[in-house]
């Protein structure tokens, strides 16, 4: 949290920058609009009827020309009276107890605007990290045992060509083909369910919202199977590869007894660790492009928007939820070394 807001307050631009553009009739928007309540912006056009200009160099780029007292008056709005280390000091324990604020640009608390983003992008990152560590796994471990076989130089083709696509020209494609585009209307074209959900049957809520979801899971996993499949993979041959595997199979063991009560718990150390890096890259950072080309109002897109518009209360909202999660996430990681191999303790030796 320190370092991004230390390199936000060096980065060019802000919200006074913003505001002095829109009354400059400048537009600076990424995809969505400011809003009359934005920072007084409606005040701001009665002021600049009657300006005074401003002979010295201006504080803010771009505000050439506007009343000192409407730059003092915005300061004063977004906090940037106070000194920096004041400012983040008093953010940081509004944080502690999840007190946000407002967003700059919209007369809403930013938790209740992250809450209302949250299922998008929740729906997309559990659905798709779950289907690849589902599908990646196996595959892997069917790759190991069949090394240099047919079925495993056929496979590394697909993961290859799957992986070199990139997700949003993938679902560009799949919208072409399935959304009524030139060939098939069998899919929805945008939103996360259809607009006569609240009147469907608890069944049907279900089927309409998998059915919304099914083409941008399908372009978020297409390229996520290769590194984990490759991992998954090579880890199961360095295993077995080791004595202990030679002594198993020495003593009679079965294959599967060796594979699942032996290697397996060993194997997918490496492979768990990576775990709740992956489920917060595809919750909040892989799914952009995604959310935009099939009108998924996520947090993805919240958070493009508001590092273009520097909406700096949910632009630190949201670092800091995905900061706190991640940490959890690592906790559990950590926890679920324990519940695969026992032997890991975390006691001092």
């Amino acid at each position: 949290m320190i370092t991004n807001f230390a390199f936000v307050q060096l980065a060019p631009g802000g919200p006074i920058e913003n505001i002095a553009a829109k009354l400059q009739g400048l537009n600076t928007d990424a995809t969505s609009r400011i809003s009359g309540s934005a920072g007084g912006a409606s005040e701001g056009k009665s002021d600049l009827n009657r300006t005074a200009v401003c002979k010295e160099t201006p504080k803010y780029r771009g505000t050439q020309g506007l009343d000192p007292d409407l730059i003092k008056s915005l300061e004063k709005q977004f906090g940037f009276d106070q000194p920096m280390g004041t400012r983040f000091l008093k953010m940081m324990k509004n944080y502690l107890t999840f007190d946000f604020g407002k967003s700059f640009y919209r007369d809403e608390k930013v938790i209740d605007i992250i809450a209302s983003k949250l299922p998008v992008s929740m729906s997309l990152g559990i659905f798709s990290t779950l289907i690849i560590y589902l599908v990646a796994i196996p595959l892997g471990i069917k790759k190991a045992i069949t090394n240099g076989s047919k079925f495993d130089t056929v496979s590394s083709y697909f993961i290859i060509i799957g992986y070199a696509i990139p997700a949003f020209l993938f679902a560009i494609f799949l919208i072409i083909v399935f959304c009524g585009g030139r060939y098939l209307g069998l899919f929805p074209l945008r939103g996360l369910v259809s607009d006569n959900w609240n009147e469907m049957s608890f069944v049907g809520k279900i089927a309409d919202y998998l059915w919304h979801l099914c083409l941008p899971v399908t372009a978020m996993v297409i390229g996520g199977f290769a590194s984990l499949t490759m991992l998954t993979k090579n880890s199961f041959l360095e295993e077995l590869g080791k004595q202990y595997v030679l002594t198993a199979r020495a003593k009679g063991c079965s294959e599967h007894r060796v594979l699942y009560k032996h290697v397996f718990r060993n194997a997918m150390l490496i492979v768990i660790a990576g775990f709740p890096s992956a489920l917060v890259n595809m919750l909040f950072t892989g799914s952009v492009l995604i959310e935009v080309i099939f009108s998924l109002d996520g947090l993805g897109l919240l958070g493009f928007e508001a590092v273009v518009n520097r909406d700096y209360p949910i632009m630190f909202a949201t670092l800091y939820i995905f900061g706190l999660l991640g940490l959890v996430l690592n906790i559990v990681s950590d926890l679920t070394y324990h519940l695969v191999d026992p032997r890991i303790d975390f006691k001092a030796r």
